[in-house]
């Protein structure tokens, strides 16, 4: 069969599939390693895994939205409006507590990550017909998402998703980890044994969907429930997910688009301008980062500037707006236009 590759197999390998293996072989191979980049470089693991890539990757999207020329005249009240009502948004969840902003951001997060790689399978599984089957993949990548959630809201995990606690008022639901984990391994097996009857009836194997469902079970699995980790859950979770966005972004809205819809954005389709593509996000990424830093958080460096408490309540939903505007945006940049009849 014809492999519904994203670019080619070489890309695709590389920048979108590979990136949860890679990083557990790395673990598996190298654990006492890492445990000492915990302890001894936490700095440059924060600025790489943090800035260069989670931050970076939101600051991507710039290239898919307000970059692209004449985006924003086609839907005004999308890309003008997200920001802000993001921003209102947060100063009024801030006035229930800065916990309370932090959990909700928090699950809004992990939407965001979990339909990104409901996303990505029904991009590999574009040519497949609607059938029981891709129900079923549907099924086995919620499950690989979903159930690792679920566990670390009832099991104290050594990590945060942002902030201490963030997830500890969900602790007071019914124990509900006897039956889900069962569930998990049925939709596990399941799906296992659909592709191989699939595989042997059809001989045809669609590589990318299968080793994207196949890695989106071991990163999230190993990454939040076998391992108890804060470096290895950070190094699974941004790298699974900040890698092959921004090359996703970077094949789909420079790449594969012809010069004369590239305009000003010509300068990033040369072997040069994917350096440049690159520089330009972990710039934005950086000085986001280096204002959270200063301003709010004084943990990797400091100017000694007092803000005062009420001015904390607006600036700090301020600084999560391209955070929180990449997440709502994501969920209608990606959707096919409807045809007009």
């Amino acid at each position: 069969m014809k492999q519904p590759w994203i670019h080619n197999a070489k890309t695709d390998c590389w920048f979108i599939l590979s990136p949860p293996f890679l990083v557990l072989l790395v673990i598996f191979l190298f654990q006492k390693q890492i445990q000492g980049l915990e302890d001894y470089y936490s700095f440059y693991t924060w600025l790489f895994l943090i800035v260069f890539v989670d931050v970076a990757h939101v600051y991507s999207t710039l290239f898919k939205t307000y970059f692209v020329k004449g985006k924003i005249q086609q839907n005004r009240l999308l890309y003008l409006g997200v920001p802000i009502v993001s921003w209102v948004f947060g100063c009024i969840l801030f006035q229930f507590g800065s916990l309370t902003f932090w959990s909700v951001l928090a699950l809004i997060a992990v939407f965001h990550f979990v339909r990104q790689q409901y996303g990505f399978m029904r991009i590999y599984a574009r040519f497949e017909p609607n059938n029981w089957s891709k129900k079923i993949d549907e099924m086995a990548v919620y499950s690989a998402t979903v159930y690792p959630m679920l566990y670390w809201f009832k099991t104290p995990r050594a990590f945060t998703w942002f902030v201490n606690n963030e997830f500890d008022w969900l602790q007071n639901l019914p124990d509900y980890i006897p039956w889900i984990t069962p569930l998990y391994f049925v939709i596990l097996i399941v799906w296992t044994a659909k592709t191989v009857f699939e595989v042997s009836k059809t001989k045809n194997i669609n590589i990318p969907k299968i080793t994207l469902i196949i890695g989106t079970f071991l990163s999230w699995y190993f990454g939040i429930v076998y391992f108890n980790n804060d470096l290895l859950f950070t190094f699974l979770n941004v790298i699974s997910h900040g890698i092959p966005y921004i090359a996703l972004i970077y094949i789909r809205e420079i790449r594969q688009k012809e010069n004369h819809q590239l305009n000003r954005m010509l300068i990033f389709k040369s072997f040069s301008g994917i350096f440049l593509f690159v520089g330009v996000i972990l710039l934005f990424a950086f000085l986001e980062e280096f204002l959270w830093e200063t301003l709010v958080w004084n943990e990797h460096f400091s100017l000694n500037l007092l803000i005062s408490e009420k001015l904390i309540q607006f600036l700090v939903p301020l600084l999560v707006v391209p955070q929180l505007t990449h997440y709502h945006l994501d969920g209608f940049i990606w959707r096919k236009p409807k045809k007009v009849s």
